[in-house]
């Protein structure tokens, strides 16, 4: 809670006098401004700063407003021994190069936490190569690739991004220390790749490596009670089996070859390589940086500043769009605190739904954990709140999971159906749609996925750990006690007994034929033809097209096309965003467990909770809070908070 707190006084401290935060937050209760400080109307230049305010309040005439500033700047400033914001020799006004950075994970939505968020979002990167395009004073880029991680479907979609930058006829020369499969994937999509003098490519080609743990269980007396309807559906046989079944070793190959397949194909096409010549690249794997050039795989061996300065005038420039639009930041601010309703593009659009992660009962972690998690009781209303809203035209539901809770899966199921009734829905596939991710899109209008994705996976799997002989081992022996023939079989420590087997099956062959019976409506298929192709097995978009569980081989950018098209709506309408961005009320929904609107219902409660913090700090709060919540029950959807950042 304290931290909570704190972001909300951090906020008001860094406010412009007109503001009525800053008032609350800067004013003791003694002050002027004390009886209602959200009477005074901002009036005048947003900046200019109430003298009134330098002088009272519990900071005794304190500059924080200005401190905060010189802060920022500072940060934002390069230390004296990093490297400079731009070259001597580079004017904004003339012909330039832009050096970037582009590193760490590479996700659908980026998680959000109190701490920071993890991972760049790919549709954000490929936006940012789009946006640099259009600018008439960039002649080029320069992107040094660093800790890169992406798989290869993101990939591929990437590198469409950069030869759609490379079209515009600008240059682009990507730099790496090192680079393994994936990694080399994108920088394959530069005109010219430079790597540091010691630097390697190892492209060994795509492995997998099933590792079982059922030898390790006998020897602790573990037993493994998993069951599973469908040859292929293999996820519970680490912990049954000693070694992969002859069902998973024949989806691994498959999948095996797919990688392999695209791995040569890109690298021939793009370092326009003999394709025949490419295995051998491939079986050296290991590629010093001079080896790497003379096998013409990097174009240049040289330092970065090298590479860089080479290129002519440059200035550096943010994978994140700049952020300079100062109603644009106070806006998101606005819409944070919940003064502003979330953002939504006016007129017909379409929608743009991430179900990201394991599919979960209930709630989950709510809206903020739909960035990593697909909650049934999260996505159902959301999917039918875009059902009934006219102005959303078509929805693309972008997927990445590889499944989760058969209850879930259904729920979602049918509230696809329910949108898919009123207007098109097409499916997106990105790495993974495969079990209960294939469930929630097989309804869809059409669906799209990569040659590499994997899907299908139409199968169900259960079981339970049975750590009964272990403990006796060490002494603790358990007596389950129960009335009913079955009462015990979930809470004993021992294996299930043949009756129990036969009643967890039946109840999963249910959950597979209902499983078959939504994929054969929804692909316009027989339950034999389904079935002919499920019994649990992962197949990749590529085979996945051939049997007919997707319609188009393609990526976001083709099921966009899709849904404007069924749609009719104009290219340049902006999309609809599902997760939206975080606000105040989903943080502490999150991790507040509130009980009382926003979770601050009282100045005793926030006292004891920000124990330590100062307590004016505290009435600001819980002023801020209760007055927004009075705009809200009054029906007001906008309050003015102008901040002044810089």
């Amino acid at each position: 809670m304290r931290v909570r707190l704190m972001l909300v006084a951090a906020l008001a401290a860094c406010q412009s006098s007109p503001s009525p935060i800053e008032h609350l937050a800067g004013t003791s209760a003694q002050g002027p401004a004390s009886a209602d400080p959200w009477s005074k109307a901002p009036t005048g230049d947003a900046t200019v700063t109430d003298e009134r305010d330098k002088t009272s309040g519990p900071l005794g005439g304190f500059d924080l407003q200005g401190m905060l500033g010189k802060v920022k700047d500072a940060i934002d400033k390069p230390g004296p021994y990093e490297t400079p914001e731009h070259s001597p020799d580079y004017d904004a006004t003339k012909k330039h190069v832009g050096v970037m950075k582009l590193g760490g994970a590479i996700v659908e939505r980026e998680a959000f936490s109190l701490t920071g968020g993890h991972g760049t979002e790919l549709r954000a990167v490929i936006d940012r190569f789009r946006e640099l395009a259009k600018d008439d004073l960039l002649t080029g880029l320069v992107v040094r690739v660093d800790g890169l991680q992406i798989s290869l479907p993101d990939a591929i979609e990437l590198r469409a991004a950069l030869h759609d930058f490379r079209a515009t006829k600008k240059t682009l020369t990507c730099h790496a220390e090192g680079a393994d499969n994936a990694t080399y994937m994108v920088l394959a999509g530069c005109e010219t790749i430079a790597l540091a003098p010691l630097g390697e490519v190892v492209i060994p080609g795509p492995a997998a490596m099933p590792i079982h743990v059922k030898g390790l269980l006998d020897k602790l007396g573990v037993q493994a009670g998993f069951l599973h309807v469908g040859d292929y559906k293999g996820a519970a046989e680490p912990l049954t089996r000693d070694a992969p079944s002859k069902f998973m070793e024949e989806a691994l190959g498959a999948i095996l070859d797919r990688r392999y397949k695209s791995m040569v194909a890109i690298i021939a096409t793009e370092r326009k390589l003999d394709p025949a010549a490419v295995p051998a690249l491939i079986d050296t794997a290991m590629f010093p940086a001079e080896a790497a050039k003379a096998a013409k795989l990097v174009d240049d061996v040289a330092p970065y500043e090298a590479v860089r300065d080479s290129r002519g005038p440059w200035v550096k420039i943010d994978l994140s769009p700049d952020k300079k639009d100062q109603l644009a930041e106070m806006m998101k601010i606005a819409r944070f605190f919940g003064a502003m309703p979330a953002a939504k593009p006016v007129g017909d659009h379409v929608a743009v739904v991430y179900a990201v992660g394991n599919i979960v009962d209930g709630g989950g972690e709510g809206v903020l954990g739909a960035r990593q998690e697909i909650a049934a009781h999260t996505l159902v209303p959301a999917l039918h709140a875009m059902a009934i809203d006219d102005s959303i035209k078509a929805v693309v539901l972008r997927v990445d999971s590889g499944g989760g809770s058969a209850q879930a899966s259904e729920l979602i199921w049918a509230a696809v159906a329910q949108l898919k009734a009123k207007k098109p829905v097409i499916v997106s596939m990105s790495d993974v749609a495969a079990s209960g991710g294939y469930y929630i899109s097989s309804g869809a209008t059409r669906i799209y996925a990569l040659d590499d994705t994997l899907t299908g996976s139409i199968g169900v799997v259960g079981g339970k750990i049975a750590p009964g002989g272990a403990l006796e081992k060490i002494g603790v022996t358990t007596f389950p006690m129960g009335r009913g023939k079955r009462a015990t079989m979930w809470a004993k420590l021992t294996p299930w007994t043949d009756d129990e087997k036969k009643a967890i099956q039946d109840t999963m062959q249910a959950v597979y034929e209902v499983f078959v019976g939504r994929v054969a409506t929804g692909r316009n298929l027989t339950p034999a033809a389904v079935q002919a192709v499920a019994q649990g097995r992962v197949w990749t978009g590529e085979k996945a097209k051939e049997i007919g569980l997707v319609d188009e081989i393609g990526g976001l950018d083709a099921a966009l096309a899709e849904a404007r098209d069924l749609g009719k709506v104009s290219a340049d309408a902006d999309l609809e965003i599902y997760p939206p961005g975080p606000t105040l009320r989903d943080v502490l929904v999150r991790f507040g467990q509130v009980q009382t609107p926003l979770g601050l219902g009282s100045h005793a409660a926030l006292a004891e909770a920000a124990r330590g913090l100062a307590p004016e700090v505290v009435d600001a709060t819980e002023q801020l809070v209760e007055r927004v919540m009075s705009f809200r029950s009054a029906g007001i959807q906008a309050v003015t908070i102008v901040p002044v950042l810089r």
